[in-house]
């Protein structure tokens, strides 16, 4: 399962250079894995409620061009690999007129409960998605 936004660079999105700042594709990888977990029918709104948090604790990034402002960008996301302790997003983001690829991201993931604690093993409920989703061919 792959999930596609598009977003409109703002102002507030860029340097003093005039093109994107850093942390603003990082924001929109953000926004994709959130969006992607509500593809797949996670709110992390209830995750946290069933004592599930979802950390960041890896990110690669490789910036390859750069956005502009009033640029359409592409985001997308899928997961690249999991097993029972994480799971691994591939993320890229693309301008929309061009297609070229301006950003290259892989993103690790681990299962917390709301105390900080690392769960062992992945809870089932998200286990469960991350088989299902990884069994649909993922789209070219």
């Amino acid at each position: 399962m792959k999930h596609v936004f598009e977003q409109k660079v703002f102002y507030s999105d860029t340097d003093a250079y005039g093109v994107v700042w850093h942390g603003s594709y990082l924001r929109w990888l953000e926004m994709g894995r959130v969006l992607w977990c509500e593809d797949a029918g996670h709110n992390l709104i209830d995750l946290k409620n069933q004592d599930i948090v979802l950390p960041v604790v890896n990110l690669n990034v490789r910036y390859k061009a750069s956005a502009k402002l009033n640029d359409e960008v592409v985001i997308e996301t899928w997961i690249e690999k999991f097993n029972a302790l994480s799971v691994t997003f591939k993320q890229c983001i693309k301008s929309k007129e061009t297609g070229k690829t301006l950003i290259e991201a892989e993103v690790e993931v681990v299962a917390i409960n709301n105390d900080g604690k690392l769960y062992r093993r992945m809870p089932k409920i998200l286990l469960e998605t991350f088989e299902r989703t990884a069994a649909c061919p993922q789209p070219v």
